[in-house]
Parts: structure tokens; C-alpha cells; sequence
């Protein structure tokens, strides 16, 4: 599929505001802000600084969008909030990849979500959760946890110790389905089934390794010692796979990466990665357009 193309087909999002705060409080504010997206479609791939192929996106750790609000330092990989560019709105159905750091014993206040696919992955830390649907909950690193609000949920998140930070992945996705009934899951992984090979955590299969979403996406963990090589193969036809490199330093497809950076790529079968460091990676294949 080419460019025009994907603009022709691009994504229409809607805008959707949640209040986040400090815990115990509730407002409205800009932290969890989705603006409105016009239908953009691939006009955020490629850029200029794209050299290796034309199939992809390179967006490096430090070109993320970045706030600090005191009690909550992100970096946001796509527009979000107070940080706006209209050449990264989203890589296909993927709207939003946050890498949050929240202070001891702070959070996101209760506020609303509707129509997404809403996934965490923890770091570091104890996050805890409670939501409208009645569950309390506390997930840690080696865990996901996943939310389809659908027809609305409220939620909030915050750091369960008074003395150390919680580091996590916020990122959200377009349904497949609209107004679904809101639903919460979490799912505690085994660590040593991600040595040295992808570990499929998410998928659209109730029946399926990991947690599952209202999308054709599949999500892959990996950590890898340094010098081996791994494959990963495209599950369906015309997904694109984004690549975040939580740490480490990897080569995927003849690109570069070091930490936090993200590697946006389409029209193609497989992936090759290499491994320069000890790295643990994050793959996320998804569907390039709705």
C-alpha cells in the first residue's frame, strides 16, 4: 500500500479527556488530553530523517515529547496533552505510548475513558488500580494489565509506596469494535519465557498466550542476551510492527537502536533483530489502518 493511499484511509479519532491528578483529588486538566485527529492517515511516515528504507519510521528517545508535572514525569512517543505534532498522531491503530514515571505515593485520579484499548506494563514499582467496574488491583513489573472501556469506565492509578517511584508503559489503542461492554483483565508473565525469544502478551484471542484486546494486534516481550538474533514473523497480512526498546542496544532490519527509542515499520513479512547489549524489547504488530 502505498502513501496516498494511506492517507486516503487514514484513521478519523475522536477526542477524549480524562482528568489525572494527584491521588485523593479529581479535575480536568490537559495530562491525559487526546485532541482531535483529522484524518491524517501515514502523514507522520516517513520523515526526512527516515534514510534506510521508505517503509519506516525512526523516532529517537530523544525527539519524544516530554512534561514533567512533579509528581508525574512522561515522555510521550506520539502527540498527546500539551505536546502536539501533527507528523506523530499515531502509527496505525497504535494512538498513544507513554513512558510515565510517578512519584511516590502520587497518581491519576478517577476519570473517564471510552472507545480505546487501554494496556499497561509495568517496570518498576507497584501501580495500584481501582475502576468503576469494582476492581482493585496492583500490578507490578513482569506484569500487563488491559482495559477495554467501550461504552465508558472510570479508573484511577497510583503509586501504592510512599518511598519509591513506579515506571510504567502507558499505551493506547483504536478498537476494532465500538461501544463495547467495558471490560479489565491483568495477567502475571513468566519471565524466563521471554529469554532469549519473543513472548506473545497480548493478542485478540480469548485462547491466545496473554491478555487479549478488541483489535488485530499482538504484542511480543523479549529480553536478550548480548550477541543472539531473534526473528519475529508478521501474524497478519498489512499489520506494521512498532518497536520500543526498553533497554539495551539491538539492530532490527538494519536499523539502530538504543533505549526508548521507537522503530515504526510496514510492508513487510518479518523482522530480524540483533542484539549489541543485553536488551529487553517490546514489539507491537498492529493494523495500519481502521
Amino acid at each position: 500500500m502505498d502513501r496516498k493511499t494511506f492517507l486516503r484511509n487514514g484513521l478519523l479519532g475522536t477526542a477524549i479527556l480524562a482528568g489525572s491528578t494527584v491521588r485523593g483529588q479529581l479535575s480536568q486538566n490537559e495530562i491525559d488530553e487526546l485532541k482531535p485527529l483529522e484524518p491524517v492517515g501515514f502523514n507522520h511516515l516517513p520523515t526526512e530523517k527516515t534514510t534506510i528504507m521508505e517503509n519506516a519510521i525512526f523516532h529517537s528517545a530523544e525527539s519524544r515529547g516530554m512534561a514533567n508535572h512533579g509528581w508525574l514525569d512522561t515522555k510521550h512517543s506520539f502527540s498527546f496533552a500539551q505536546y502536539y505534532n501533527p507528523e506523530r498522531m499515531h502509527f496505525g491503530v497504535l494512538r498513544v505510548l507513554n513512558d510515565d514515571i510517578v512519584a511516590p505515593g502520587m497518581g491519576f485520579g478517577t476519570h473517564p475513558h471510552d472507545n480505546m484499548e487501554i494496556i499497561s506494563i509495568p517496570l518498576e514499582g507497584d501501580l495500584e488500580h481501582r475502576d468503576s467496574m469494582g476492581n482493585v488491583t496492583v500490578i507490578r513489573n513482569g506484569d500487563i494489565q488491559v482495559m477495554s472501556a467501550g461504552t465508558g469506565i472510570r479508573h484511577s492509578e497510583y503509586n501504592k509506596n510512599p518511598d519509591k517511584q513506579v515506571k510504567f508503559l502507558q499505551i493506547w489503542l483504536f478498537p476494532n469494535k465500538k461501544n463495547v461492554e467495558p471490560r479489565y483483565d491483568q495477567l502475571s508473565l513468566k519471565a524466563h519465557d521471554r529469554h532469549n525469544r519473543f513472548q506473545q502478551i497480548l493478542s485478540p484471542s480469548k485462547d491466545d498466550d496473554g491478555v487479549w484486546i478488541h483489535q488485530d494486534a499482538w504484542f511480543h516481550l523479549g529480553k536478550f542476551d548480548q550477541g543472539r538474533t531473534a526473528t519475529y514473523t508478521i501474524k497478519k497480512k498489512g499489520n506494521g510492527v512498532y518497536a520500543f526498546l526498553i533497554k539495551g542496544k539491538v539492530n532490527i532490519n538494519g536499523q539502530e537502536m538504543q533505549k526508548r527509542d521507537g522503530f515504526g515499520i510496514w510492508n513487510i513479512d518479518r523482522l530480524e533483530v540483533q542484539v549489541s547489549e543485553e536488551s529487553e524489547l517490546l514489539l507491537m504488530e498492529v493494523p495500519m489502518t481502521l
